[in-house]
């Protein structure tokens, strides 16, 4: 027998409307806002390490710690919005992030700082309720347009936050990024609990153990979720391996660059954002396999460039363009095939596949500063290029086992529904 929550969820992808523009744009801003508060603390790596007595070799652990709590919430709090009213859960959690970003910023030593990162990360997939709320209202037809407008938001986000926050450490110290984010969280809950639509679910709701087992029995029946969260692990890695060292890097001799200039190059990037868009559009089209695979194509060649930053500054910058362009590119694909499947089941599909983006990101982060720390930034360079060769032969690999479209449907899936059951 088909489950309730599949019939609703097959009501909902029927009848979703059109999503209005500024409501579009609210998402796309909510998400960077919130995804930033995990960045910020890339470009102040150097700032925190001096500060707490860090060496070289273990300050990614700051970033490893948001990562982690990041991985945590996206298993404990993304599959709530399959269970409660998603306008309440949002501005509930940017609400308690402002409260976690005040710790940050008075964090007196290490281990109330690393706490205080964990939680930040922990609250931080808010962004994924959000992506999964805004594939919920767009109408089939324009899904991929509405995800890769959010997600834009998402990598403007990523990008802009060490922009900020280079430009607030030279101009006030560390501190003061993580109390001006949480001033303008607020603000944003504000909005939010304005604009957003009371939307409650429809049908039979699953108690909160059996939801959380279904985003495991997810994994089992769907191999596009399998193949494309071992693809994001993959580019993550590579992406958080170059950002992670990069502040090390152009702070010390021979370029001594400022945070703010470091901060900078995150401006580079901004192309990717511009991209993920049209990677959405490209996924509607049935292009998802061909955006995916000339996306890592990209990622692998950027690796390139990078190398040159010693000798070039405008080769690094062609570099950072062509890796935010690449990863944006197969991030959005990836989510835009994850969410033709299971309609009654978004936010678990996005807490799954998140878990493999966090896991990739907290990996990459503590193997980069320890591979800078071993072989400076050729060694950084070639962890890059490792993590991006591999997620290319892992697509390719795969490519057999995992359509670009997917025709999946609820009710040839009872394992979900009767997990969900009881």
């Amino acid at each position: 027998m088909q489950s309730a929550c599949g019939r609703s969820g097959r009501a909902e992808s029927a009848t979703a409307p059109s999503v209005p523009g500024p409501v579009v744009f609210l998402f796309a801003i909510a998400a960077g806002l919130s995804v930033a508060n995990v960045y910020y603390a890339h470009p102040l790596l150097d700032a925190l390490a001096r500060e707490f007595r860090i060496s070289d070799g273990s300050v990614g652990i700051v970033v490893t710690a948001a990562q982690s709590g990041y991985a945590l919430g996206l298993l404990l709090l993304t599959p709530l919005g399959d269970l409660l009213n998603r306008r309440r859960l949002i501005v509930g959690q940017l609400l308690a992030s402002v409260l976690a970003l005040i710790a940050v910023a008075f964090a007196p030593n290490i281990g109330v700082l690393l706490a205080g990162m964990a939680t930040v990360g922990f609250l931080a997939v808010v962004v994924q309720t959000l992506v999964a709320f805004a594939a919920t209202l767009a109408a089939s037809e324009e899904r991929g347009r509405v995800v890769g407008s959010v997600t834009s938001g998402v990598v403007l986000g990523i990008l802009l936050a060490r922009v900020v926050a280079g430009f607030l450490v030279d101009l006030a110290g560390w501190r003061a990024v993580y109390l001006t984010s949480a001033i303008f969280t607020l603000i944003m809950a504000g909005a939010l609990f304005r604009v957003l639509p009371d939307h409650e679910r429809v049908g039979l709701s699953p108690s909160y153990p059996r939801l959380l087992r279904s985003v495991f029995v997810l994994f089992v029946e769907e191999p596009i979720l399998r193949i494309r969260a071992g693809i994001a692990m993959l580019i993550f890695a590579a992406f958080s391996a170059f950002w992670t060292s990069l502040v090390l890097h152009l702070s010390a001799p021979p370029l001594s660059l400022s945070h703010t200039m470091t901060g900078m190059f995150g401006l580079a990037g901004v192309a990717g954002a511009l991209a993920a868009g049209r990677a959405g559009r490209l996924a509607d089209r049935g292009l998802a396999n061909w955006t995916t695979g000339v996306g890592l194509t990209l990622l692998l060649a950027s690796w390139l460039l990078i190398g040159l930053t010693q000798r070039s500054i405008s080769a690094l910058i062609v570099g950072v363009i062509l890796l935010d362009l690449a990863i944006q590119a197969v991030h959005v694909t990836n989510q835009s095939l994850i969410f033709t499947v299971r309609p009654e089941a978004r936010s678990r599909l996005v807490a799954g596949y998140m878990v493999f983006y966090s896991i990739g990101s907290g990996l990459g982060s503590i193997s980069s500063t320890a591979a800078y720390s071993w072989a400076g930034w050729t060694g950084v360079c070639l962890l890059g290029a490792f993590y991006s060769a591999l997620a290319l032969a892992f697509w390719a690999l795969t490519m057999r086992w995992a359509p670009g479209t997917s025709t999946s449907d609820s009710s040839s899936r009872p394992m979900l529904s009767a997990c969900l059951e009881g």
